[in-house]
């Protein structure tokens, strides 16, 4: 697992999934998350808004990555 650390209250996932280089856009980010491939603390997560906050895990690919602070 990853740790990411962000220093912001929250990030949202498309941002996030941009952050890490996962996407290289945002149109990549939004496909990745419609097609249900990310997972957010185990559930799959279609809201490309979602805020993700400290100690959420963000799977994708086989990949983990936890927020940190």
């Amino acid at each position: 697992m990853k740790d990411v650390r962000i220093e912001t209250e929250y990030i949202k996932l498309g941002q996030f999934l941009k952050w890490v280089g996962i996407a290289d856009t945002g149109a990549e980010s939004k496909e990745l998350i419609t097609e249900s491939k990310v997972k957010v603390n185990g559930q799959v997560e279609l809201r490309r808004g979602k805020k993700l906050r400290k100690g959420d895990i963000i799977e994708l690919g086989g990949n983990k990555y936890r927020i940190v602070d």
